[in-house]
């Protein structure tokens, strides 16, 4: 947001149905977050749902790979470059997966990945900003370390920011980053597993790619029909040292962002009322995802 001159009386444009860390970078800026409904089938931002938020305040669109499954940004892309507005993509879950063969967090002005301890790779914390704009690359790298100017010695042009990953962080991402073909052929697999298992019953449904998308599939994540409760399911699973964890509660029920509800936002709520994410870390072994699906069978029958 700082490097693309966001700030106060500016608007960005972001699905509710993420991770409260896409929303509050918005706020750090003085800028407002306007929260769109997501398409009820992908979970990702609705491209129609943001052509009615844009106005003159409009500054840019956060589109959120939520799970790892792509947001459909050629219609984002197109949106964006009609009006001049900025895309920063959340790719923090993302790593790995691609849109019409195209990685994510490679289509805006920035994607930003996390190196969270429950991600693809991890280096404890921390993570990455990738772009095509060299110059804007070198800025914010510039930036993340307090602004110094090393030319200089301890010489701070700028106001900058303490954001950078420790060198020995940084050699664990490296060195993760040689695995990441294995890990996300691990991701894919279990969700296959998942599919196979769990499709046939009725009241189960699973996030949906869109048209050229490849999903790294960082969670796999079902939905329940509405005559199933979901917290009974979770703490079910849970007697059976079965790790879950609910879908993103959606941004605007939570008190700093509750005056910004605006419209129904039905599918963030419908989603995240009947959702819940399935063990799918690649610490788990073929036969844990078939206990799981074995589980969930004998739960719903």
């Amino acid at each position: 947001m700082h490097e693309l001159g966001i700030g106060k009386g500016d608007e960005v444009i972001v699905s509710a149905l993420t991770f409260i860390a896409t929303v509050n970078p918005i706020v750090y800026v003085g800028a407002t977050p306007v929260f769109v409904d997501v398409n009820s089938q992908t979970w990702n931002i609705d491209p129609e749902e943001i052509k009615s938020k844009i106005n003159k305040k409009t500054k840019a669109i956060i589109p959120v790979h939520l799970y790892g499954n792509p947001c459909e940004m050629d219609k984002i892309m197109e949106i964006a470059e009609e009006r001049g507005i900025h895309v920063i993509e959340d790719a923090t879950e993302s790593l790995g997966a691609k849109y019409k063969k195209k990685y994510t967090g490679t289509f805006g002005n920035a994607g930003c990945f996390s190196f969270n301890g429950n991600k693809t790779i991890t280096t404890g914390g921390g993570g990455m900003v990738v772009g095509n704009d060299i110059v804007r690359m070198d800025h914010i790298k510039f930036l993340v370390n307090q602004a110094r100017d090393e030319a200089k010695g301890y010489y701070h042009p700028e106001v900058g920011f303490n954001y950078r990953l420790t060198n020995i962080e940084a050699a664990l991402g490296l060195a993760q980053m040689e695995k990441l073909e294995n890990f996300s052929e691990k991701k894919k697999l279990y969700n296959q597993i998942y599919r196979k298992e769990l499709s046939d019953i009725e009241c189960v449904s699973f996030q949906k790619e869109s048209e050229g998308a490849e999903s790294s599939w960082w969670l796999t994540c079902v939905r329940f029909d509405k005559g199933v409760d979901v917290n009974v399911i979770q703490s079910e699973l849970k007697k059976r040292e079965i790790p879950t964890r609910r879908l993103f509660m959606p941004v605007t029920e939570f008190p700093p962002y509750a005056n910004l509800k605006n419209g129904t936002l039905k599918n963030c709520h419908d989603i995240y009322e009947t959702g819940l994410c399935l063990p799918s870390s690649t610490r788990n072994s073929v036969e844990d995802i078939q206990y799981v699906c074995e589980a969930i069978k004998g739960l719903l029958k």
